[in-house]
């Protein structure tokens, strides 16, 4: 059974959508991916898709959207990249924060080295899902991750 996760940032045109994109293609057997923002953009950042594209991963088929469009259905994991607290009708929902660079605005080598690092989250999401592993606990330091390398 799929786990449906929702990957959330602020304008839904660089991160989430990198994380949505991985997700899809790396983890179709056990992830059903979605993403959205805060405040979400018009576009999908150019530089996003262009770096995207050197992992042949497109994100031709996917667009911004409000949160208030992905929570239905309800996810059942949150990753929040926003930086910012959730909504009050996300409230109950496992939710996992992950520290990444906002790229918006920022050169193609800063897409790539958020790339990098959305990329390795979501393999280690991947596998914790295929293993049926829970989040880590709230008492357990989070690892850090560091464009691309575990700090």
């Amino acid at each position: 059974m799929k786990t449906r996760v929702l990957f959330l940032c602020v304008g839904n045109s660089c991160r989430s959508q990198m994380a949505e994109g991985f997700a899809r293609a790396y983890g179709h057997d056990c992830i059903e991916a979605v993403s959205a923002g805060l405040s979400p953009a018009m576009i999908i950042d150019p530089n996003t898709k262009a770096v995207m594209q050197e992992r042949s991963i497109s994100l031709d088929e996917q667009f911004p959207k409000p949160i208030e469009l992905a929570m239905k259905p309800p996810p059942a994991l949150i990753i929040n990249m926003s930086g910012a607290p959730l909504p009050h009708f996300a409230a109950g929902i496992p939710t996992e924060s992950w520290r990444v660079r906002d790229p918006i605005g920022e050169v193609q080598a800063v897409h790539r080295e958020v790339r990098d690092q959305i990329e390795s989250a979501i393999m280690a999401l991947i596998l914790r899902l295929r293993q049926n592993k829970p989040a880590p606990s709230p008492s357990t330091p989070p690892k850090r991750f560091k464009f691309g390398r575990m700090a």
